[in-house]
């Protein structure tokens, strides 16, 4: 689509009173619309046309919802943006709907995919060697014996996919026994037995750090391979968790050469796992959104949703997250609930997180960016509104407090995380996910080197700008060449391919890998 194609308009439901400009580049002043309205300036793709004169303090509607309040008076055919707006207080946690609405969708069968199955019975898409640290200090030895893991032994045992070090920022200099430090402690631990690792737990540790490895990874938290309570005799009495500490080793070199050769001993068991045919609902999917724009609502999250769907009839497993792009859709999910137990666990996450912003003296409109608003989103109702479509229409059969592992919980769960694509994207890791979906309208390389991301667009002109970056195309709804549900489809065939290693995804083939960003809201010392 070009600047010189027909005006095209998107509204998204009949009493909207804006509609968002679908054209690349925009409509300049004096183009005629199809219902006659001519625009009074020039208006960028993405952003709101006002379709009816607006008086000061009229209500701005897209979705069906208030995203706003007129500031001043706004003639029709104007440009509607965050500046001639004033946003809506945030729905209160009193008096929701809990568990009102009943939604039966049919069962989806017959769709499997090729997968590594672990001992405790979950599915792995990638046989990947994961090295965890309990401490930022070692980073720099484990990316050194990594890089020499890659390179020496990687070659001779065919079957593993990749080796990753579990860098991240914590362990030390850190409230260790602060109430909300059970929240970064956690997730790495959860982390560490991702689906994709196999059940292979190793450990780099310095050795005096507060986070010491029997915290991290107490005795029984490693199922059905944990063996640190069966008691040797004499000499090798100990602990049987595989750990290496630096601070232990004669130097560089020895740290280099012990790394790799307990490395080696879990390289050789994960070269024995092979693929086997497994179910659909093996999947453990986390849907995502960033550099989100107004288009994330029209194209690519309503796809996601439609595919989400699509998992939780077959029986797969799908996380939603982002706390504050979901908080003002609260009535929804506590609505979409499937017990009132599930839709007080809602309000409980969301009352954690009001506290939490309200303590950093913040609310929920420090989420949107720069970015999103050069995208046509005015704030974050408009983009709330957009996101939560992801989660699809099924009803919500599990709530997630951040760092808590899934242990098995199947259908649509809401994985409660801060909306930051890195922490949003480490807590899903941890809470088990096997694949992952990430949604962006501005652009993003992110990436994880521990699941394959497959990256949506949400518009035509970032997927033919970004074609080795963006895995599929969401935009061709807005060009009218594809509905919402063949893109679902679509979305959900190719989630099978890469999750059965016929396909990688293109951050995979880059090697397009974010850091791991633990949430830690404890205090640092």
């Amino acid at each position: 689509m070009t600047a010189s194609s027909a005006p095209l308009l998107i509204r998204m439901h009949a009493n909207d009173n804006v509609a968002i400009v679908a054209n690349d580049g925009g409509l300049g002043a004096g183009t005629e619309l199809p219902d006659g309205l001519v625009l009074r300036e020039h208006v960028p793709q993405g952003h709101k046309v006002a379709l009816v004169d607006f008086k000061a303090g009229d209500a701005v509607r897209r979705y069906d919802v208030p995203i706003g309040f007129a500031l001043d008076d706004i003639p029709a055919g104007s440009w509607v943006h965050e500046r001639r707006l004033q946003m809506p207080e945030a729905r209160g946690l009193e008096d929701l709907p809990m568990a009102t609405r009943k939604v039966e969708l049919p069962p989806l069968e017959g769709f499997t995919f090729e997968g590594f199955r672990n001992p405790d019975g979950s599915v792995g898409t990638r046989n990947l060697l994961a090295i965890t640290t309990t401490v930022q200090c070692v980073a720099g030895v484990l990316e050194h014996a990594v890089k020499r893991i890659r390179e020496e032994l990687l070659p001779k045992y065919p079957n593993v996919d990749d080796v990753v070090g579990l860098e991240h920022g914590y362990g030390c200099g850190v409230a260790i026994d602060a109430p909300d430090a059970v929240i970064p402690i956690r997730t790495l631990r959860h982390i560490s037995l991702n689906p994709n690792f196999g059940g292979e737990v190793m450990v780099v540790s310095l050795g005096c750090e507060k986070l010491q490895p029997e915290r991290l990874l107490p005795p029984g938290v490693i199922p059905l391979v944990d063996e640190r309570n069966v008691a040797d005799i004499g000499n090798n009495a100990g602990p049987g968790l595989d750990v290496v500490t630096l601070q232990e080793q004669d130097g560089f070199g020895p740290m280099i050469a012990t790394i790799m050769a307990r490395a080696e001993v879990h390289l050789e068991r994960l070269n024995a796992r092979h693929r086997e045919t497994v179910p659909a609902s093996e999947l453990v999917v986390g849907v995502q959104c960033g550099g989100s724009d107004a288009f994330s609502g029209v194209t690519a999250n309503p796809a996601v949703g439609f595919c989400a769907d699509l998992l939780v009839r077959a029986g797969a497993t799908v996380m939603f997250s982002e706390t504050t792009e979901v908080r003002d859709g609260v009535a929804q999910l506590t609505a979409r609930a499937a017990t009132p137990e599930i839709a007080q666990a809602v309000v409980r996450e969301m009352a954690w997180y009001d506290d939490y912003l309200q303590r950093g003296s913040v609310d929920r409109s420090a989420n949107t960016t720069p970015g999103n608003k050069k995208g046509g989103l005015s704030n974050i109702v408009e983009k709330a509104m957009g996101s939560i479509v992801k989660s699809g229409s099924a009803p919500i059969s599990g709530v997630l407090s951040p760092g808590e592992k899934l242990n098995g919980r199947k259908g649509l769960i809401y994985a409660a995380t801060p909306a930051s694509d890195f922490i949003c994207g480490t807590l899903q890791l941890a809470a088990g996910m096997n694949l992952h979906v990430f949604t962006t309208g501005r652009g993003t390389p992110y990436g994880l080197a521990e699941v394959p991301v497959i990256k949506v667009a949400t518009r035509s002109d970032l997927a033919r700008r970004w074609h080795d970056l963006m895995d599929v195309n969401a935009g061709l709804i807005a060009d009218g060449q594809a509905s919402i549900e063949d893109m679902g489809w679509h979305l959900f065939r190719l989630m099978l391919e890469v999750a059965s290693g016929r396909k990688k995804t293109w951050a995979e083939q880059h090697k397009l890998h974010n850091a791991l960003v633990l949430f830690n809201p404890a205090p640092v010392t």
